[in-house]
């Protein structure tokens, strides 16, 4: 009879504590790790009623995924891809303060509204993918503990549905929230806490808006209103908190921040990246971070992999033409259809008339409040992408080479591919050209991966590879700043975990649970991404896979093997803080 449900033999594994890589074997039963091979003695006596083969592979813990956006998703799909195509074998949700619990009947459209231009997730696919059937965010996680998934998930409780809860039109409005409206929040904050949410989450940036267009409804909050949820939430014992900010006023805002940890005594977590406007504002954020620590504050930066990069193209919901008046002729038209007509010479020479005429002598233009004609700042995503190209391979250098201009390529590639290609514009992490930052924020000391934004930005943003990329572009591939193995599985595994309270996982020991991914990491690789239709009503999103995942576990059960599912549906709701197996 064999002694383990599980053996994983000879492969170099990377613990997830930050120790070095040895060749051992990984033994499972019952879904958590028993035995791992020691340096001196790495091979384990005793069978599996599976044995995988590991030589030559990493094996990793799985990944964690802090930050993604699976709020509805969860509802209506087993899967959780495509975070599930990329080692990850958690996902954490609920984040920038929007999504679908507690609610009112009354107000479903708003939140819909709210996750539909926060995260551009189609209106119409949560329309018909939601069901509703909860009120309370106790009643929400009960739904999504009902339905099967191939990984596991948790959620927290945005702040954009809780005021809409408690305040209605006014917290719509922005309106300063009363003691009572506070005390209200405060109470439903912690009761969700109780009931398994991780934490609390807010929003104070301008870039998020409703579909319509309106601010967030937490753009303004105050101090007392934050710093009053945030104290309720401590009362529980658990729970973390979570923030997006534009750092307008780094000062002003920490200071606000502050409160919140000091009011609750819970760790919090910022989204932190380089913006092309204040390219340095990123140096203070994390120097912020660095003295809230150093007071007693625990406090995270979450920094992302590469450049956070905008996708033009026929598929895209955006593309450099499409407010060219010729070029929405044919506006209506399937992407696989535009693509035949713009190969019309005729109709070719007169959307780039049309669209020199609207350019100007600068060169560039903003239009319906979209950039998008920056040749410069463009770059032709190939197969497999590149995330770092230099500035000579711009739409705008490529096409003066070529002597012509960068709006001629840009149509080119556009229609390439029965409409299918993609054109990279990096907005965020890349205002010198080069990810030298974003290795500066990966290597900080109170910094965990995150932003991968997971099951959002359908139409215009595909940063889910971001795990794949950590540890194949950073830990293998980049030529200078290459960072080690080690390091970078413990940021995604261990350190990620430990930020939002899940200490039983991220780590290949005994007593910790059995995630874990065995990988061939000479091979491994993100694909260029691809527009499929297949949300509710036909809604499209932006999907990307991944090469080298040779087995992802889940609870000892495999989920994926060489990137394909296997059935299995293992993965359940996390509810609340897991704590550490005892030693």
């Amino acid at each position: 009879m064999a002694e383990y449900d599980l053996v994983v033999r000879g492969g170099s594994v990377v613990d997830g504590t930050g120790a070095p890589a040895r060749t051992a074997d990984v033994a499972v039963r019952d879904g958590v790790v028993v035995a791992v091979g020691t340096a001196g003695q790495g091979r384990l006596d005793g069978g599996g009623v599976r044995e995988v083969d590991a030589d030559g592979c990493l094996v990793t813990p799985g990944f964690v995924d802090i930050h993604t956006h699976y709020d509805g998703q969860t509802t209506w799909d087993t899967s959780l891809a495509p975070s599930s195509w990329h080692g990850v074998t958690t996902v954490v949700m609920g984040n920038c303060g929007v999504g679908f619990a507690p609610v009112r009947p009354s107000d479903h459209d708003r939140l819909i509204e709210l996750m539909e231009g926060v995260e551009d997730i189609p209106g119409a696919a949560l329309h018909e993918g939601l069901s509703w059937e909860w009120q309370s965010f106790g009643q929400y996680l009960d739904a999504l503990e009902a339905g099967p998934h191939d990984i596991d998930f948790a959620a927290q409780v945005p702040h954009g549905a809780l005021r809409l809860h408690v305040m209605g039109e006014r917290g719509a409005r922005r309106e300063e929230a009363t003691e009572a409206d506070i005390a209200e929040m405060g109470r439903m904050a912690a009761e969700a806490v109780s009931a398994g949410a991780l934490g609390f989450t807010t929003s104070r940036t301008l870039n998020h808006r409703t579909s319509r267009g309106e601010p967030t409804p937490t753009l303004t909050a105050a101090a007392p209103e934050l710093a009053g949820i945030a104290a309720a939430i401590g009362s529980t014992g658990r729970g973390v908190l979570q923030a997006v900010s534009d750092f307008i006023d780094v000062e002003a805002e920490f200071a606000i921040l502050r409160q919140m940890v000091r009011a609750s005594g819970r760790p919090l977590s910022v989204s932190v990246a380089q913006s092309p406007v204040k390219p340095d504002n990123w140096i203070d954020v994390l120097d912020q971070v660095s003295r809230m620590n150093a007071e007693g504050l625990p406090t995270l930066g979450q920094v992302a992999a590469r450049a956070v990069g905008v996708l033009l193209g026929l598929t895209c919901t955006l593309n450099p033409f499409m407010f060219n008046p010729v070029w929405r002729e044919i506006a209506a038209l399937t992407p696989a259809e535009q693509a035949r007509v713009m190969a019309d010479p005729d109709f070719r020479a007169r959307v780039l008339a049309a669209q020199a005429e609207m350019t100007g002598k600068k060169g560039s233009s903003v239009l319906g409040g979209r950039l998008v004609e920056k040749y410069q700042l463009m770059y032709e995503l190939g197969d497999p992408p590149d995330y770092e190209p230099g500035p000579g391979d711009s739409l705008a250098a490529r096409a003066a080479r070529e002597g012509r201009d960068g709006a001629e390529l840009a149509y080119d590639i556009c229609m390439a591919d029965e409409g299918r290609s993609f054109i990279y514009l990096p907005s965020l992490n890349y205002a010198a050209g080069n990810l030298d930052a974003v290795g500066e924020m990966l290597a900080h000391p109170h910094t965990v991966p995150g932003l991968s934004d997971g099951g959002a930005h359908a139409g215009t943003i595909c940063d889910v590879s971001f795990p794949t990329t950590l540890l194949s572009y950073w830990g293998r591939d980049r030529e200078r700043g290459r960072m080690d193995v080690a390091f970078l599985v413990s940021r995604q595994c261990r350190e990620t975990a430990h930020a939002v309270g899940l200490d039983d996982r991220g780590v290949l020991a005994p007593g910790y649970r059995a995630d874990l991914n065995v990988i061939d990491f000479e091979h491994l690789r993100v694909r260029r991404p691809e527009m499929r239709y297949d949300l509710p009503a036909g809604g499209k999103r932006l999907l990307q896979s991944a090469e080298g995942y040779l087995h992802t576990f889940v609870a000892g059960t495999e989920v994926y093997s060489s990137g394909q599912h296997t059935g299995a549906l293992v993965g359940r709701l996390v509810r609340g803080p897991q704590p550490a197996p005892a030693a």
